[in-house]
């Protein structure tokens, strides 16, 4: 950091944030520049799923974070909530600045969902077509076919659902409240997938991929629902992957914690539950003669739609750009 040009301000996010926060205010002293933490999450919180909120070192990280985290200029946080704590518990003042999708998460064109899940379908089964084809020459995937006539992509008769579940199978998602209502790479991914091979669905196939990355914004913009079993550490951050899937258009069920309501409104642009009891009976409404009656999905979809959110950019622009206009 002491070898770049002399910056104006040094823009750091935390988590992580140590040692990070304090190497960043030293280089803002040598530099003359100022200091802008983007507050994610508290990383202490984050911590204290492993270890438990009493351990010494998660203690230390809780003590380290407010020390440092006062010796910002600016700041900037993800909720409301967390802005509220940062003042009453730090004495931080920070603009809440909301995470938006960036510009590739918007909903798939028909083509594209084809073209993605015949992909797919050379690896993983569930993308497969369910029935043979009449024509040895027929384009067909689970969800899609190519009508050998016209040449144009429809969705295939009878089709299923396609609910898709962002997941880093790490300790803050409990995958297991998901495969309970319907009877990436991470360190509990093969503890699910052993569950997942002990189930004996007759109606329902899962599917674990590892997506390349530019595949990922398809799949979501493609998927008929996306159910979400984030729970924020701290109470005060929001899923990035609900705010890539409402990018896309994709209606959630999202799993309750205390700030979420800043993001998904009940019966809006989703559903929120609290257990695997209440999301079977939310599955069981939302997909009831799907896909012939959409109901509640075409209506959460049409609300986000017609929301027009604000995408990264625009979101900067707005809430970033004039606090530090003000102050040079």
């Amino acid at each position: 950091m002491l070898k770049i040009d002399q910056p104006s301000y040094i823009l750091l996010q935390n988590p992580p944030g140590l040692p990070s926060i304090a190497v960043a205010w030293l280089a803002c002293l040598f530099w003359r520049s100022k200091l802008i933490i983007d507050w994610h999450n508290y990383g202490y919180t984050i911590m204290s799923l492993s270890h438990g909120r009493n351990h010494p070192l998660v203690q230390i990280a809780k003590w380290y974070e407010k020390l440092f985290g006062r010796l910002s200029d600016y700041n900037l946080c993800v909720t409301n909530a967390m802005k509220e704590d940062l003042w009453v518990n730090c004495n931080i003042k920070a603009v809440t600045l909301y995470d938006k999708p960036a510009s590739y998460f918007k909903e798939t064109p028909l083509e594209l969902q084809h073209q993605l899940y015949m992909k797919l379908a050379k690896d993983y089964e569930p993308f497969k077509p369910r029935t043979e084809s009449v024509s040895s020459n027929a384009e067909m995937s689970a969800f899609t076919e190519r009508d050998e006539k016209s040449g144009h992509v429809i969705k295939t008769e009878g089709r299923p659902a396609l609910l898709i579940s962002s997941t880093s199978w790490t300790e803050d998602e409990d995958f297991s409240v998901l495969l309970k209502a319907l009877e990436g790479k991470g360190p509990l991914k093969d503890y699910y997938n052993r569950l997942i091979s002990k189930l004996n669905f007759k109606h329902i196939q899962i599917c674990t991929p590892w997506l390349e990355a530019e595949d990922y914004p398809l799949l979501l913009g493609s998927a008929d629902l996306g159910v979400c079993l984030h729970k924020s550490s701290s109470g005060l951050d929001l899923p990035m992957k609900v705010v890539d899937m409402f990018g896309c258009c994709l209606p959630v069920c999202a799993i309750y914690f205390e700030c979420l309501h800043e993001l998904v409104k009940h019966n809006e642009n989703g559903l929120i539950f609290r257990d695997s009891s209440e999301l079977a009976e939310q599955l069981k409404m939302l997909f009831l003669g799907f896909p012939t009656l959409e109901g509640k999905l075409h209506n959460f979809r049409k609300n986000l739609r017609a929301s027009k959110q604000l995408r990264w950019d625009e979101s900067w622009d707005q809430t970033v750009l004039p606090l530090l206009k003000q102050n040079e």
